[in-house]
């Protein structure tokens, strides 16, 4: 198996930045998208006018550095599993944004690391030992802390959207992994858009409304932060791994906190609050334990490779 640090374009500092950078930009989209479904904007609309801009955007800019070679791949059917993937995690996500306080649906997506371990355990059949399991446990122990199945204070509707959106950024995340090892990290990006943009314009002639000025901004402003926030996560997963950049994820608790308080005058039950330092301890204790067995294997082949 190769090591991270023989990845091609492996460099952890530029990874990390290029997350903790994404986790702002897309808890404003999540509060742009929220602010568009509380205006009766319905969500496969949103999806669309999220989506649309970035094909002409991007192929714009792969003229104008005259890169148009960028867009040619190999490996189309990756590109169309992603796409396929990703627009039921955009759903999922935008959808449980809509139905919960920003920072709640945020930190249920937390629990895309607890997702990461019981897939890689039960479906690739490797190893877990009592550190990773002991998280998951922890993990699980935060969700339910937060979701209270027993109580009113959240719909669980929307909590099941957000752990079933939790699960696709699981999946989704090691899909990119794949893709960023041949493919520019914009080049992901246009092709989400292009494979999702004609499946979504067949729900618009049932969806679409009337805007107000105000309200085509506010769709155009999911469209370019979406992009921006898009290109900058896949870029992240094309410079560094899933385990060592995903801890710059629950920096975006902080900002949907302070964007659910000055945008929605909302702050999350005192049952997330509870929840929330278990979830994202699960996911940090997991991605520290990653790095760890990383360098152990690493170590492990530096003896064979000489």
């Amino acid at each position: 198996m190769q090591a991270e640090s023989d990845h091609p374009h492996h460099r952890p500092l530029l990874a990390l930045g290029l997350r903790l950078a994404a986790a702002f930009v897309l808890a404003g989209l999540l509060a742009c998208v929220k602010l568009a479904s509380n205006k009766g904007i319905h969500l496969a609309e949103i999806m669309f006018w999220r989506q649309l801009p970035t094909i002409p955007i991007l192929f714009g800019w792969f003229a104008l550095r005259g890169r148009p070679d960028l867009l040619r791949t190999r490996r189309t059917a990756s590109h169309l599993r992603r796409s396929g993937f990703g627009l039921l995690g955009m759903t999922m996500n935008f959808g449980a944004a809509t139905l919960l306080p920003l920072a709640v649906a945020t930190t249920l997506n937390y629990s895309s690391a607890i997702f990461a371990v019981l897939l890689s355990a039960l479906v690739l059949r490797e190893p877990t030992g009592p550190w990773r399991w002991s998280a998951v446990a922890m993990g699980f122990a935060g969700v339910v802390l937060i979701a209270q199945p027993w109580g009113n204070d959240l719909p669980l509707l929307g909590a099941a959207i957000a752990l079933g959106a939790a699960l696709m950024i699981a999946l989704i995340s090691v899909q990119l992994r794949d893709l960023g090892r041949t493919e520019h990290p914009l080049t992901i990006v246009f092709y989400f858009s292009l494979f999702t943009v004609p499946i979504l314009a067949l729900a618009m002639p049932f969806v679409a409304t009337t805007h107000t000025p105000g309200e085509w901004l506010l769709l155009l402003a999911c469209g370019v932060i979406g992009l921006l926030g898009q290109a900058l996560l896949t870029a992240a997963l094309r410079y560094g791994a899933v385990a060592n950049v995903i801890v710059m994820d629950y920096s975006g608790l902080v900002w949907a906190t302070l964007f659910g308080w000055l945008v929605f005058d909302n702050l999350p039950p005192s049952s997330t609050w509870l929840g929330a330092p278990l979830v994202v301890a699960a996911g940090l204790l997991i991605a520290w334990r990653e790095h760890k067995l990383g360098l152990e294997r690493r170590a492990l082949a530096e003896p064979i490779e000489a």
